[in-house]
């Protein structure tokens, strides 16, 4: 299997594990500004040592009225010139981020409203760009 197939695979069993214990939001989601900042409060990106300067990713999932998601999530962009190491690193960033977050409790008017569409979400690491413009 090619590193890519690889990682995808890792992204999948990853998100479908179970016995991870859930650290969604308390607070209900209404809206889809609050669904977006709710998974933004799960993702921890990779350790500096292994990031890439600008990474950026996008993941696309499908959720349950209930908050869970639905199918497997997939990731649809990554910055070109990453590594497959770099890629591995940052996919892996995202099925823990899911992992964290899902179930989310929507209400029963969000969960109605985004129940089997598409939500798409874009990551970008920053933190080593935001150092560089702090340095003195």
């Amino acid at each position: 299997m090619k590193p890519v197939e690889l990682a995808a695979t890792a992204l999948a069993i990853a998100v479908c594990t179970t016995g991870a214990v859930a650290q969604a939001p308390q607070r209900q989601i209404n809206t889809l500004n609050e669904l977006g900042a709710a998974m933004r409060a799960c993702w921890i990106p990779p350790p500096l040592d292994q990031a890439r300067v600008g990474m950026q990713v996008t993941v696309q999932m499908t959720f349950r009225r209930n908050g869970e998601l639905f199918g497997k999530p997939r990731i649809t962009f990554e910055s070109s010139g990453a590594s497959d190491d770099e890629r591995l690193v940052y996919r892996v960033a995202v099925a823990e981020m899911l992992k964290r977050c899902a179930p989310l409790p929507f209400t029963d008017a969000l969960g109605n409203a985004v129940a089997g569409r598409p939500f798409t979400m874009r990551l970008v690491d920053d933190r080593k760009l935001k150092q560089a413009e702090n340095a003195p």
